[in-house]
Order: structure tokens, then sequence, then C-alpha cells
């Protein structure tokens, strides 16, 4: 081998080497549904903002409590000042002084405002841990509902090609037809029509699936373009939970409905903290003091502690608009709390029987297909030896068509009522 064909080989082992890498570049990404949850969960920006939420929550409570405890503070004052004439000096007199001091804080007593702070910061944080629960369950079931969808349209796009090849292999025989004489003009327009129509449908089909991609990739924190293989077979399972036991687990586990126990807990807190404006409040302070009229000012010093008690006596009625709005906070949050339960035992209603709906829709839709698909054999056997018209067998390709689709809408309509159902009773995300 010569040094030129030497250089060709190695060109062409990297052009393959290239080409190879492509290949596997561009290979498709394969997802089964947990996949899908789990990337969701730990790229959505959702759930990140409800852990951050979660966490500043925390930490308002260790502020709550921080407020019970003593505090410290040190100052520093540099002073000059003048004193006018008087009959003891006849001129100015300059004094310079420089002042340190530190103080210690202690609330003794304050009606027992900063407990009842603490405990709704405590209750606050629970809230909020529910909030990161309810924005997984949200998540998870988003994520369900897009990865169904993407399976809805595939085969949504393989029956309108299904279609497409229906309509062109009776095109072509129609065409046989006119050319030997044994159909009119009008049969070949009649065919062309619905083949052009399906191909227009069957072009919406594969921009609709491209869409759901996008958006199942938008939810699991993929870049929108990425190609997926989805794993899952678009069938589906028989739910062995009856009605009222969905309902049972919705009223005990759904975070919504604790979220709004605990609110109206925080709410009537609100009126404690209200009412403590009646009671006094007792503070211990501690006082260190050094000065002199030279810095650093530590020559000279001087102690205190006193303890202040202090009593709202008059405000013009404050205290009592504070407590007021309090209490009736506590009603709007009761009767939140209640309007949000119900709303949610009726959605687990809701999904429960569209469910059912959907499966039985399954059984009566699989028999659709499977008349429909003995029709159009049928009417294509009559057509073949001239015993039916045109119209009846484009018909019966319609029907084959509408039959299969509303077979998958069937499923569809089943797996994505569940995933609601199950979002509605607040399974948790594992």
């Amino acid at each position: 081998m010569n040094r030129y064909q030497q250089y060709f080989a190695v060109f062409i082992l990297m052009v393959a080497s290239m080409t190879l890498h492509q290949v596997v570049l561009a290979a498709p990404l394969e997802l089964s549904l947990e996949d899908s949850i789990s990337l969701a969960l730990k790229n959505n920006h959702d759930i990140q903002y409800a852990k951050s939420a979660r966490e500043k929550s925390y930490w308002a409570l260790q502020q709550a409590k921080n407020n019970k405890g003593v505090s410290v503070t040190y100052t520093h004052n540099d002073e000059r000042y003048n004193t006018p004439p008087s009959s003891y000096s006849p001129n100015y007199s300059y004094t310079t002084e420089f002042d340190n001091q530190v103080a210690l804080t202690l609330p003794v007593y304050s009606g027992k405002k900063l407990e009842n702070q603490i405990a709704q910061a405590k209750i606050d944080l629970d809230v909020a841990d529910l909030d990161v629960d309810v924005a997984k369950q949200q998540l998870k079931m988003n994520v369900i509902s897009d990865y169904l969808t993407v399976m809805e349209y595939d085969k949504e796009v393989q029956v309108d090609q299904e279609t497409v090849a229906n309509y062109e292999d009776h095109l072509n025989l129609v065409q046989k037809k006119f050319d030997l004489g044994l159909v009119a003009k009008t049969d070949i327009l009649s065919s062309q029509v619905n083949l052009a129509s399906a191909q227009d449908t069957l072009i919406k089909a594969q921009n609709n699936y491209n869409n759901a991609v996008a958006t199942l990739n938008n939810a699991i924190g993929m870049p929108h373009g990425t190609e997926l293989k989805l794993n899952e077979k678009f069938g589906y399972k028989k739910y062995d939970l009856t009605l009222e036991q969905c309902i049972q687990y919705a009223a005990i586990h759904r975070p919504e409905i604790a979220q709004y126990d605990a609110k109206i807990k925080s709410a009537q807190y609100d009126v404690k903290i209200a009412k403590s404006g009646y009671s006094p409040t007792v503070n211990l302070t501690a006082e260190e003091d050094w000065y002199n009229d030279h810095l650093p000012g530590m020559k000279n010093n001087n102690w205190l502690v006193k303890l202040t008690t202090s009593l709202n006596v008059f405000d013009s009625g404050l205290t009592d608009t504070k407590v007021r709005q309090a209490e009736h906070n506590v009603n709007m949050v009761t009767d939140k709390a209640a309007t949000e339960r119900d709303s949610i035992l009726l959605a687990v209603r809701q999904y429960y029987l569209s469910m059912k709906e959907a499966e039985k829709r399954i059984e009566t839709n699989k028999v659709s297909v499977n008349q429909a698909q003995e029709n159009l054999t049928i009417e294509q056997a009559k057509y073949d030896v001239g015993m039916g018209t045109n119209l009846d067998l484009l018909d019966d390709v319609l029907s084959l068509n509408t039959a299969k689709k509303n077979y998958v809408q069937a499923f569809y309509d089943y797996n994505t009522n569940q995933a609601e159902l199950e979002q509605a009773m607040g399974m948790p995300v594992k």
C-alpha cells in the first residue's frame, strides 16, 4: 500500500468514526414513565421554588425563636460639645467625650405574643412542607399527562399513516379500473380528495406529536428538541379501589386539606397575637458604660440594671380593631377550608367516574374497530368485483380511522383520569 492509499484509508476511518459518533449522539433518549417523573423531580423549577420557600419558612421559625432570646449590643460614641458662658464661667467651655456601652436585653414577658409567634411559625413551616408535597404531586400528574399525550399522538400518527395507505391503495385500484373503462372519472376525483384530506390530517398529527414531545422535554428539564423513545405500552390496568375508598383516602391524605387545617390554626394564633396588645410587656436590661475624654474612652465606668414594664392604657381602639380583623380572618379561612375540601372530594368523584366511563369506552371501541375493519374488507372485496360503490368504500376507510382514534382516545382518557384521580387523592410521590 503506497502513501496515498494509506492517507485515503485513514481518511475513510476518520469519516466512519465521525459518522458513527453522530449516529450515537442522534440516538433517541429512551424513557419509561418513572424515568420521566424522576427527571422532572430533579430538574423542574417549580420543585426547586417550593423547596426554597420551605427553607425560607424554616429560617422564619428560627427568627421567631431568636426574638425571645437575649440580645447584646455594643455602642461607641465620640462627642465634642460646648457649654455657653454662665455666672460660673464667663467663657465658652469645650468638652470632648468618648463613650463605650454594652447593653443586654431580655424580653421577660410579652403577653404571650412571642410564644404565639413561634407556634405560628412552626405551623407555617408545616404548610411549607406540604407545599413541597403539593408541587411534587402536581408535577407528577403533569408529567404523566404529557407522557400519555406523546403516546396518544404517536398512535394517532400511526392510524393516519394507515388511513393514507388505505386511500393510496384504493386510488391505485380505481385508477386501474378507470384505465379499463370500468369506473367513471368521478371515482378517481373523489378518491384523490379523500387521500389529500387524509394526508392533511397526518401532517397535523405529526405536528401535534412533535409539540407533545417538546412539552414533555420541557417538563422533565431536557432540551426541547430532544428525540424521545417511550418504553411504556399504551394500555391500562384496572383500578381496584372503590369510589368510597378513594374519597376516604383523599380526606385523610390530600395535602391541601391538611394545609387548610394548619392555616385555621395559624389564623387562630393571629387572634392571640393581636390580644397580646391588652397585656403588659416586661423587659430586663443590663448596661455597662465606659467613658473619658481620650480614646478609646475606657477609664471610667458605671453599670445599670433595670426591669421595664409597659402597659397600653389607651390606643384609640387600635388593639380592638386588630383583634376583630384576626377573628374575621379565622372565619374566612375556615370557610375557605370547607370550600377547598368540598372541591377536592368532588374532583375525586368526577375523575373516578370519568375513568370508569373511559374503561367502558375501551371495550365498545375495540368492538367498533373490529367491525369497521371487517366492513372495510367486505366493501373492498365488493368493489373489486364491481358490486360496491366508491363512496361506500371511502366511507368505510374513514369509519375505520374514526374507530381507531376513538379507541386510542379511550385509552388516553382512562390513564389521564387515573393520574388526575391519584393527584386529587393526594397519592405520595416516591
